[in-house]
């Protein structure tokens, strides 16, 4: 994915599983996981009551818009 493909409360995948972008900045994508089954509650926010992550240009290429195009690519 590029910079541009993100956006505010979306989701995306990559190999270890689905993540909600919570944030975008110049040059990184701050996003929460998602995909491990955690009480729905936990993902409203901010402030979110699991961990927050960044991902920068370096990550990108390892983010898909969903499972089917990540299935294709790999």
């Amino acid at each position: 994915m590029k910079h541009s493909d993100f956006a505010i409360g979306s989701e995306f995948v990559t190999t270890s599983g689905t993540w909600r972008c919570t944030d975008i900045g110049t040059r990184t994508v701050i996003a929460i996981k998602v995909s491990d089954g955690e009480d729905a509650s936990w993902f409203r926010g901010p402030p979110y009551a699991v961990e927050e992550m960044v991902f920068d240009e370096n990550d990108w290429g390892g983010c898909w818009p969903d499972q089917a195009v990540r299935d294709a690519d790999l």
